[in-house]
């Protein structure tokens, strides 16, 4: 298959999750040209804020590839990512992700994700979220424990 069929299926994703009630937003997760899993965004089936579409299609790749690492994969979404969902591909080892529709394009209809890059753009000290690191006096063994009980 080629991008523009790949992204056809993110779309197709999408258009069903909003007949059935849910945000229009799909996602395929592709490697070596095979679609590895797709998903529609559920947000609106468990109220779970995490439920993006492009989220759920990595959950399900990982469970498929036995690994949390998606190196070589390519993600096709409806709509441009959203800050936490761009972070899980870089942490996952993504390769590429194109998107059909852009924050600007989502904003009249309160889609965009575009305030929340801004903010997270600035400073920590800066952002409308209170970021504040509190570690407890004599903590200091946690990461060191789990150094020592990696394989």
């Amino acid at each position: 298959m080629e991008h523009q069929a790949f992204m056809q299926l993110a779309l197709a994703e999408a258009r069903a999750n909003v007949l059935e009630g849910g945000r229009p937003f799909g996602a395929v997760l592709v490697r070596d040209g095979q679609v590895i899993a797709r998903a529609a965004n559920g947000i609106h089936l468990d109220h779970d804020p995490t439920a993006h579409a492009e989220l759920l299609a990595m959950r399900a790749a990982g469970r498929a590839l036995g690994s949390p690492r998606l190196d070589g994969c390519v993600i096709y979404a409806s709509g441009q990512p959203c800050p936490m969902c761009l972070a899980a591909m870089h942490l996952s080892g993504v390769a590429a992700v194109y998107y059909a529709y852009a924050n600007a394009d989502g904003e009249p209809y309160g889609l965009s994700t575009a305030a929340v890059y801004a903010q997270m753009a600035l400073p920590l000290a800066q952002q409308r979220l209170p970021v504040q690191r509190l570690t407890p006096e004599g903590e200091e063994e946690l990461y060191r424990a789990w150094q020592e009980r990696r394989p």
